[in-house]
């Protein structure tokens, strides 16, 4: 595997990567707006990222047929059935009822961690290794998750991941902790308002109903 550095400064080279941090907050709120996952909470590291999930599995069974499909074609190019679909030409019975089976599987894809995050690392991959000129192997290891049950679980990884930068000597304060969720929280909250990539908590009414939420960390490659 080759040597890549994620993130800061590299003292062997004397080259800065501190931009890639911006990458994966860039990335991580676009794929909020396609999967059916909602960001509760994130913190982007020295060497790695957090973040905090909720699975919408309400919102993504609502999706139409179109809906689906247009979500997918925002992270791949779909089969030749989606793509005629997309562009209104008339499908057979039988194209009709292949997409519809293809569609259901993206529909899963789509509140899917394991698929939010394969699309999430493989472009932040794909950008260093161009920005590096090679090829080879990213990241270091596959992310870990762990299902957070209640909301005493959700308030308890939230902390952590909020407070994450300051106990790491990286910010003094959340409204300073640059490329986290607390900081565009706290900014939007000077406004009264909430920030619209993220997950409402507070004065929530739907949010009791809502249990499938996980955390998921990454570890990048030294």
């Amino acid at each position: 595997m080759r040597r890549a550095f994620l993130y800061g400064r590299d003292e062997h080279t004397g080259r800065c990567f501190e931009h890639r941090k911006q990458w994966i907050e860039d990335r991580l709120l676009e794929l909020a707006e396609v999967f059916a996952l909602d960001i509760c909470a994130y913190a982007v590291m020295s060497n790695h990222y957090h973040v905090v999930l909720h699975i919408n599995a309400a919102q993504a069974e609502a999706w139409t047929l179109r809906e689906v499909v247009d979500r997918w074609h925002q992270l791949c190019k779909g089969s030749p059935f989606s793509q005629r679909f997309t562009r209104n030409e008339a499908l057979n019975a039988a194209e009709l009822a292949r997409l519809e089976e293809v569609a259901a599987e993206w529909r899963e894809r789509l509140m899917d961690i394991s698929w939010f995050m394969r699309m999430l690392n493989e472009s932040i991959a794909r950008q260093a290794n161009r920005e590096d000129g090679c090829t080879g192997r990213f990241w270091e290891s596959r992310f870990k998750s762990q299902a957070l049950l209640d909301e005493r679980a959700l308030a308890a990884c939230m902390a952590y991941v909020d407070l994450n930068p300051i106990r790491a000597k990286m910010a003094d304060t959340p409204e300073t902790s640059d490329h986290t969720s607390i900081q565009r929280r706290i900014w939007a909250a000077r406004d009264g308002k909430q920030p619209h990539q993220l997950f409402p908590f507070a004065g929530s009414p739907t949010y009791a109903s809502r249990t499938a939420v996980s955390v998921t960390g990454l570890s990048g490659a030294d």
